[in-house]
Protein backbone atom coordinates (compact mmCIF):
# COMPACT_ATOMS: atom_id res chain seq x y z
CA UNK A 1 0.00 0.00 0.00
CA UNK A 2 1.01 3.81 -0.35
CA UNK A 3 1.82 3.95 3.44
CA UNK A 4 4.82 2.36 4.77
CA UNK A 5 3.97 2.84 8.22
CA UNK A 6 0.16 1.47 8.22
CA UNK A 7 0.62 -1.82 5.89
CA UNK A 8 2.22 -5.24 5.76
CA UNK A 9 3.71 -4.98 1.94
CA UNK A 10 0.01 -5.22 0.49
CA UNK A 11 -0.09 -2.74 -2.50
CA UNK A 12 -2.75 -3.95 -4.22
CA UNK A 13 -6.49 -5.25 -3.83
CA UNK A 14 -8.52 -8.09 -6.03
CA UNK A 15 -11.89 -7.37 -6.64
CA UNK A 16 -14.47 -10.57 -6.75
CA UNK A 17 -17.41 -9.32 -6.82
CA UNK A 18 -18.04 -10.63 -10.28
CA UNK A 19 -16.05 -13.72 -10.16
CA UNK A 20 -19.86 -15.67 -10.08
CA UNK A 21 -20.78 -14.38 -13.42
CA UNK A 22 -21.31 -16.86 -16.19
CA UNK A 23 -21.01 -14.31 -19.04
CA UNK A 24 -19.30 -10.80 -17.52
CA UNK A 25 -18.65 -9.24 -21.17
CA UNK A 26 -22.22 -9.41 -21.48
CA UNK A 27 -22.79 -7.42 -18.01
CA UNK A 28 -19.72 -5.62 -19.11
CA UNK A 29 -21.70 -4.32 -22.11
CA UNK A 30 -24.98 -4.00 -20.80
CA UNK A 31 -23.05 -1.56 -17.80
CA UNK A 32 -21.16 0.11 -20.25
CA UNK A 33 -24.35 1.02 -22.60
CA UNK A 34 -25.77 2.42 -19.17
CA UNK A 35 -22.55 4.25 -18.12
CA UNK A 36 -22.55 5.80 -22.10
CA UNK A 37 -26.23 6.97 -21.59
CA UNK A 38 -25.63 8.60 -18.26
CA UNK A 39 -22.80 10.68 -19.90
CA UNK A 40 -24.56 11.46 -22.82
CA UNK A 41 -28.06 12.20 -21.21
CA UNK A 42 -25.98 14.52 -18.33
CA UNK A 43 -23.90 16.05 -20.88
CA UNK A 44 -27.68 17.09 -23.13
CA UNK A 45 -29.00 18.47 -20.28
CA UNK A 46 -26.25 20.59 -19.51
CA UNK A 47 -25.77 21.97 -23.03
CA UNK A 48 -29.26 22.60 -23.23
CA UNK A 49 -29.89 24.64 -20.11
CA UNK A 50 -26.84 26.72 -20.72
CA UNK A 51 -27.47 27.69 -24.58
CA UNK A 52 -31.41 28.26 -23.56
CA UNK A 53 -31.28 31.67 -21.04
CA UNK A 54 -35.30 30.97 -20.52
CA UNK A 55 -33.52 28.10 -18.80
CA UNK A 56 -31.41 30.22 -16.61
CA UNK A 57 -33.38 29.92 -13.50
CA UNK A 58 -32.98 28.31 -10.29
CA UNK A 59 -35.04 25.36 -10.78
CA UNK A 60 -32.58 24.25 -13.96
CA UNK A 61 -29.41 25.51 -12.36
CA UNK A 62 -29.61 22.89 -9.70
CA UNK A 63 -30.89 20.29 -12.33
CA UNK A 64 -27.25 21.25 -13.65
CA UNK A 65 -25.59 20.55 -10.58
CA UNK A 66 -27.66 17.27 -10.41
CA UNK A 67 -26.32 16.35 -14.02
CA UNK A 68 -22.39 17.48 -12.84
CA UNK A 69 -22.88 14.64 -9.75
CA UNK A 70 -24.82 11.90 -11.66
CA UNK A 71 -21.39 11.57 -14.23
CA UNK A 72 -19.55 11.68 -11.19
CA UNK A 73 -21.08 9.22 -9.10
CA UNK A 74 -21.42 6.72 -12.12
CA UNK A 75 -18.05 7.11 -13.06
CA UNK A 76 -16.92 6.39 -9.87
CA UNK A 77 -17.74 2.92 -9.74
CA UNK A 78 -18.12 1.88 -13.56
CA UNK A 79 -14.65 2.56 -14.70
CA UNK A 80 -13.65 -0.07 -12.22
CA UNK A 81 -16.07 -2.07 -13.34
CA UNK A 82 -15.56 -2.01 -16.88
CA UNK A 83 -12.05 -2.39 -16.56
CA UNK A 84 -12.80 -5.76 -14.48
CA UNK A 85 -15.66 -7.09 -16.94
CA UNK A 86 -14.40 -6.25 -20.10
CA UNK A 87 -10.71 -6.02 -19.79
CA UNK A 88 -10.23 -8.63 -17.37
CA UNK A 89 -8.00 -6.64 -14.86
CA UNK A 90 -9.65 -7.42 -11.32
CA UNK A 91 -6.73 -5.18 -9.34
CA UNK A 92 -6.17 -2.14 -8.57
CA UNK A 93 -3.33 -0.31 -6.97
CA UNK A 94 -4.07 1.40 -3.12
CA UNK A 95 -4.07 5.16 -4.32
CA UNK A 96 -6.70 4.15 -7.35
CA UNK A 97 -8.65 2.74 -5.14
CA UNK A 98 -9.00 5.20 -2.48
CA UNK A 99 -9.55 8.05 -5.11
CA UNK A 100 -12.28 5.85 -6.01
CA UNK A 101 -13.84 5.22 -2.93
CA UNK A 102 -13.48 9.10 -2.63
CA UNK A 103 -15.37 9.54 -5.57
CA UNK A 104 -18.28 7.51 -5.17
CA UNK A 105 -18.88 8.21 -1.64
CA UNK A 106 -18.58 11.73 -2.28
CA UNK A 107 -21.23 11.04 -5.31
CA UNK A 108 -23.61 9.65 -2.90
CA UNK A 109 -24.12 11.42 -0.49
CA UNK A 110 -23.75 14.78 -3.28
CA UNK A 111 -26.82 13.05 -4.98
CA UNK A 112 -28.77 12.94 -1.69
CA UNK A 113 -27.86 16.76 -1.34
CA UNK A 114 -28.70 17.77 -4.83
CA UNK A 115 -32.23 16.34 -4.56
CA UNK A 116 -32.42 18.43 -1.44
CA UNK A 117 -31.95 21.65 -2.67
CA UNK A 118 -34.54 20.78 -5.52
CA UNK A 119 -37.10 20.08 -3.22
CA UNK A 120 -36.18 23.14 -1.40
CA UNK A 121 -36.63 24.80 -4.65
CA UNK A 122 -39.97 23.56 -5.32
CA UNK A 123 -40.84 24.05 -1.79
CA UNK A 124 -40.06 28.13 -2.14
CA UNK A 125 -41.85 27.73 -5.29
CA UNK A 126 -45.39 26.58 -4.30
CA UNK A 127 -44.90 28.26 -1.11
CA UNK A 128 -44.01 31.56 -1.42
CA UNK A 129 -44.22 32.13 -5.34
CA UNK A 130 -44.58 35.74 -5.52
CA UNK A 131 -41.09 35.95 -3.82
CA UNK A 132 -39.59 32.85 -5.55
CA UNK A 133 -36.81 34.61 -7.09
CA UNK A 134 -36.26 37.51 -4.19
CA UNK A 135 -35.68 34.27 -1.86
CA UNK A 136 -33.58 32.39 -4.38
CA UNK A 137 -30.83 34.80 -5.99
CA UNK A 138 -28.09 33.77 -8.10
CA UNK A 139 -25.83 34.46 -4.87
CA UNK A 140 -28.12 32.43 -2.54
CA UNK A 141 -28.40 29.44 -5.14
CA UNK A 142 -24.29 29.80 -5.52
CA UNK A 143 -24.03 29.17 -1.93
CA UNK A 144 -25.98 26.32 -1.51
CA UNK A 145 -24.50 24.44 -3.99
CA UNK A 146 -21.29 25.25 -2.68
CA UNK A 147 -22.13 24.90 0.48
CA UNK A 148 -22.99 21.27 -0.32
CA UNK A 149 -20.15 20.55 -2.06
CA UNK A 150 -18.05 21.39 0.71
CA UNK A 151 -19.53 19.90 3.93
CA UNK A 152 -19.72 16.24 1.45
CA UNK A 153 -16.06 16.91 0.57
CA UNK A 154 -14.75 17.46 4.13
CA UNK A 155 -17.36 14.25 5.84
CA UNK A 156 -15.50 12.38 2.90
CA UNK A 157 -12.46 13.51 3.00
CA UNK A 158 -12.41 12.02 6.21
CA UNK A 159 -13.49 8.55 5.68
CA UNK A 160 -10.65 8.71 3.43
CA UNK A 161 -8.46 9.97 6.00
CA UNK A 162 -9.78 6.85 8.45
CA UNK A 163 -8.99 4.30 5.71
CA UNK A 164 -5.49 6.08 4.95
CA UNK A 165 -4.30 4.89 8.39
CA UNK A 166 -5.33 0.89 8.80
CA UNK A 167 -3.03 -1.67 8.46
CA UNK A 168 -4.30 -3.76 5.82
CA UNK A 169 -3.58 -7.60 5.85
CA UNK A 170 -6.61 -9.11 3.25
CA UNK A 171 -5.80 -8.55 -0.99
CA UNK A 172 -9.58 -9.24 -1.42
CA UNK A 173 -12.37 -7.30 -1.74
CA UNK A 174 -15.39 -9.15 -2.20
CA UNK A 175 -17.22 -6.26 -3.81
CA UNK A 176 -17.81 -4.87 -7.33
CA UNK A 177 -15.74 -1.89 -6.80
CA UNK A 178 -13.51 0.56 -3.67
CA UNK A 179 -16.09 1.68 -1.15
CA UNK A 180 -15.26 2.34 2.39
CA UNK A 181 -17.24 -1.05 4.10
CA UNK A 182 -14.67 -3.06 1.68
CA UNK A 183 -11.73 -1.36 2.34
CA UNK A 184 -12.37 -1.44 6.54
CA UNK A 185 -13.31 -5.30 6.17
CA UNK A 186 -9.72 -5.43 4.47
CA UNK A 187 -7.72 -3.90 7.19
CA UNK A 188 -6.48 -6.07 10.44
CA UNK A 189 -9.06 -4.48 12.76
CA UNK A 190 -12.35 -4.84 14.28
CA UNK A 191 -15.04 -3.56 11.43
CA UNK A 192 -17.76 -2.48 13.87
CA UNK A 193 -15.28 0.48 15.85
CA UNK A 194 -14.86 2.11 12.30
CA UNK A 195 -18.65 2.40 11.30
CA UNK A 196 -19.67 4.34 14.15
CA UNK A 197 -18.83 7.76 11.98
CA UNK A 198 -19.99 6.53 8.29
CA UNK A 199 -23.19 5.49 10.20
CA UNK A 200 -23.73 9.02 11.74
CA UNK A 201 -22.79 10.64 8.31
CA UNK A 202 -25.18 8.95 6.28
CA UNK A 203 -27.74 9.12 8.47
CA UNK A 204 -27.36 12.87 8.68
CA UNK A 205 -26.43 13.50 4.73
CA UNK A 206 -28.45 10.69 3.07
CA UNK A 207 -31.83 10.28 5.63
CA UNK A 208 -31.55 13.56 6.93
CA UNK A 209 -32.12 15.16 3.18
CA UNK A 210 -34.74 12.24 2.98
CA UNK A 211 -36.30 13.58 5.75
CA UNK A 212 -36.36 17.02 4.61
CA UNK A 213 -37.62 16.06 1.11
CA UNK A 214 -40.49 14.24 2.61
CA UNK A 215 -41.66 17.07 5.01
CA UNK A 216 -40.92 19.21 2.14
CA UNK A 217 -43.70 17.22 0.00
CA UNK A 218 -45.84 17.32 2.86
CA UNK A 219 -46.08 21.78 3.00
CA UNK A 220 -46.36 21.31 -0.38
CA UNK A 221 -49.29 19.08 -0.42
CA UNK A 222 -50.82 21.01 2.52
CA UNK A 223 -50.22 24.24 0.23
CA UNK A 224 -51.73 22.27 -3.16
CA UNK A 225 -55.12 21.41 -1.83
CA UNK A 226 -55.82 24.97 -1.01
CA UNK A 227 -55.83 26.52 -3.98
CA UNK A 228 -58.26 26.09 -7.53
CA UNK A 229 -58.02 22.66 -9.87
CA UNK A 230 -56.71 23.63 -12.24
CA UNK A 231 -53.30 25.28 -10.39
CA UNK A 232 -53.29 22.48 -8.68
CA UNK A 233 -52.53 20.39 -11.52
CA UNK A 234 -49.74 22.61 -12.76
CA UNK A 235 -47.75 22.26 -9.64
CA UNK A 236 -48.11 18.69 -9.41
CA UNK A 237 -46.74 18.52 -13.11
CA UNK A 238 -43.53 20.75 -11.52
CA UNK A 239 -43.03 18.33 -8.59
CA UNK A 240 -44.06 14.89 -10.32
CA UNK A 241 -39.88 14.30 -12.38
CA UNK A 242 -38.80 15.38 -8.50
CA UNK A 243 -40.70 12.85 -7.19
CA UNK A 244 -39.24 10.44 -9.74
CA UNK A 245 -35.96 11.27 -8.92
CA UNK A 246 -36.16 10.85 -4.82
CA UNK A 247 -38.16 7.35 -5.28
CA UNK A 248 -35.33 5.96 -7.77
CA UNK A 249 -32.43 6.67 -5.50
CA UNK A 250 -33.86 6.42 -2.14
CA UNK A 251 -35.65 2.90 -2.68
CA UNK A 252 -32.17 1.31 -3.25
CA UNK A 253 -31.00 3.14 -0.39
CA UNK A 254 -33.59 1.72 2.23
CA UNK A 255 -33.76 -1.98 0.75
CA UNK A 256 -29.45 -1.52 1.68
CA UNK A 257 -29.38 -0.47 4.40
CA UNK A 258 -33.06 -0.18 6.50
CA UNK A 259 -33.98 -3.63 5.81
CA UNK A 260 -31.42 -5.73 5.68
CA UNK A 261 -30.73 -4.07 9.21
CA UNK A 262 -34.49 -5.78 10.06
CA UNK A 263 -34.61 -8.66 8.76
CA UNK A 264 -33.78 -9.16 4.81
CA UNK A 265 -31.12 -11.57 4.17
CA UNK A 266 -28.78 -10.87 1.01
CA UNK A 267 -25.99 -12.78 -0.20
CA UNK A 268 -22.76 -10.91 -1.32
CA UNK A 269 -24.11 -11.27 -5.31
CA UNK A 270 -27.28 -9.73 -4.17
CA UNK A 271 -26.05 -6.66 -2.12
CA UNK A 272 -23.31 -6.36 -5.18
CA UNK A 273 -25.99 -6.05 -7.41
CA UNK A 274 -27.86 -4.23 -5.08
CA UNK A 275 -25.28 -1.53 -4.75
CA UNK A 276 -24.53 -1.45 -8.87
CA UNK A 277 -28.34 -0.93 -9.24
CA UNK A 278 -28.44 1.93 -6.76
CA UNK A 279 -25.39 3.31 -8.29
CA UNK A 280 -26.26 3.43 -12.08
CA UNK A 281 -29.73 3.29 -11.69
CA UNK A 282 -30.76 6.94 -10.77
CA UNK A 283 -27.92 8.22 -12.72
CA UNK A 284 -29.43 7.03 -15.82
CA UNK A 285 -33.46 8.13 -14.67
CA UNK A 286 -32.22 11.61 -13.93
CA UNK A 287 -31.02 12.75 -17.43
CA UNK A 288 -34.31 10.91 -18.80
CA UNK A 289 -36.55 12.16 -16.41
CA UNK A 290 -35.18 16.20 -17.20
CA UNK A 291 -34.70 15.38 -20.47
CA UNK A 292 -38.36 14.64 -20.63
CA UNK A 293 -39.55 17.35 -18.49
CA UNK A 294 -37.84 20.18 -21.11
CA UNK A 295 -39.30 18.62 -23.95
CA UNK A 296 -42.81 18.48 -22.43
CA UNK A 297 -42.77 22.18 -21.14
CA UNK A 298 -41.22 23.35 -24.71
CA UNK A 299 -43.98 21.38 -26.46
CA UNK A 300 -46.75 23.08 -24.05
CA UNK A 301 -45.23 26.59 -24.19
CA UNK A 302 -45.52 26.08 -28.44
CA UNK A 303 -48.83 25.25 -27.92
CA UNK A 304 -50.03 28.15 -25.40
CA UNK A 305 -48.00 30.69 -27.57
CA UNK A 306 -50.07 29.45 -30.79
CA UNK A 307 -53.44 29.75 -29.09
CA UNK A 308 -52.67 33.24 -28.39
CA UNK A 309 -52.24 34.27 -31.79
CA UNK A 310 -54.93 37.06 -32.85
CA UNK A 311 -57.08 36.44 -35.62
CA UNK A 312 -55.22 37.78 -38.40
CA UNK A 313 -52.04 38.74 -37.11
CA UNK A 314 -48.75 36.64 -37.33
CA UNK A 315 -47.09 38.27 -34.14
CA UNK A 316 -47.58 36.22 -30.94
CA UNK A 317 -48.51 38.02 -27.77
CA UNK A 318 -45.51 39.13 -26.63
CA UNK A 319 -45.99 37.82 -22.54
CA UNK A 320 -46.65 34.82 -24.00
CA UNK A 321 -43.14 32.63 -23.36
CA UNK A 322 -42.36 34.87 -20.26
CA UNK A 323 -46.16 33.83 -18.52
CA UNK A 324 -45.63 30.10 -19.73
CA UNK A 325 -42.08 29.84 -18.17
CA UNK A 326 -42.74 31.64 -15.00
CA UNK A 327 -46.14 29.34 -14.67
CA UNK A 328 -43.25 25.89 -14.41
CA UNK A 329 -40.61 27.88 -12.30
CA UNK A 330 -43.05 29.57 -9.74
Amino acid sequence: MASKNNTVGITEFIITGFDDLEHPKAVGIVILMIYSLILLGSTTNICIIASDKRLHTPMYFFICNLAIVDMMYSSSASVTMLTILLVGVKTVSYKPCAAQMFLYHMGDFMEAGAIGLMAFDRLVAISNPLRYHSILTNTRILLLVLTTWVINSAVVGTLAGITEGLPYCHTVLKYTFCDYPGLVRAACVNPDDYFVFPTIAVSLAIYGNFVFVLLSYIWIICTVFKISSESRKHMFSTCFSHMIVVVCYFVPKFVANILTRVGLVLTIPERNGLHIVATLVPSLVNPVVYCCYYSLWEVENRLKCTSRYLPFTVTPNPRCVVNSMNAYVE
